[in-house]
């Protein structure tokens, strides 16, 4: 079956790519007025504070190899800086299933090819029996295809929740905070939902399902439930 479970080490650190939003964010809250060399730099200077604790954590606490770590770190950086100025603002749902389906395929074609050319994927798994103080670490979902179908079904989810709900709502910051507080609250039941690792292809397809619920229940659900119930009834 695509990809058995391989060592945690193997996995890039996806959440570096998705970490780069960061640096966007930091950008636009700086004062516009201000031409201070030291307010320009502050937000590559937090940036880089960040990626630099995500890095040491994933080596210290998951067991990275350090050569991975910094070639997700050097991949985010690239994507960050190279895509900022394509965001897909107001795309259509179209867009977001060709970009998520082509991904996968890729992913699957490139699988293909490394296994007809006689290439070991798995050859991480007796390094990380060695290093790793707990062999039940090594689990399905740290495998590089199951961080593959994460990140597309986030990208689907994306574009689904655009399609149910474009702009989302308007919510003072009170609503918002609640916001946060349930959402925070879902994603903890959502990542602690087991599911089964037998056959390989059931668990792939479940875990891409699990992640594409989140940006609904992030965009869609949370804030669209808070603003019915917080609303002011409008007065004729």
């Amino acid at each position: 079956m695509l990809f058995f479970p391989t060592a945690v080490n193997q996995r890039y650190s996806t959440s570096n790519l998705d970490g780069n939003v960061v640096l966007a964010a930091l950008k636009h809250s700086s004062p516009s007025v201000s031409h201070s060399k030291l307010i320009s730099a502050l937000p590559y200077l937090l940036y880089v504070m960040f990626l630099g604790c995500v890095g040491i954590s994933r080596i210290f606490i998951l067991a990275h190899f350090p050569h991975q770590v910094l070639a997700g770190l050097l991949a985010g950086v690239f994507l960050g800086v190279s895509l900022n100025r394509s965001v897909p603002h107001c795309r259509p749902l179209l867009f977001f299933f060709c970009i998520s389906t082509g991904l996968l395929c890729a992913a699957l074609l490139m699988h293909t090819v490394l296994l007809k050319s006689g290439l070991d994927l798995s050859w991480s798994i007796s390094r990380a029996k060695r290093w790793c103080s707990s062999p039940e670490w090594i689990r399905l979902d740290t495998a590089p295809f199951s961080s593959l179908t994460r990140d597309t079904g986030v990208l689907l989810g994306l574009g689904l929740a655009q399609f149910w709900k474009p702009g989302g709502w308007t919510l003072p910051w009170v609503p918002r905070t609640l916001c946060v507080a349930l959402s925070s609250l879902a994603l903890h039941y959502i990542s602690r939902c087991p599911m089964p690792t037998v056959p390989p292809l059931l668990f792939y397809s479940l875990f891409f399902l699990k992640y594409s619920i989140v940006p609904q229940v992030v965009m869609v659900l949370v804030p669209g439930l808070v603003h019915l119930l917080t609303r002011k009834p409008k007065r004729e």
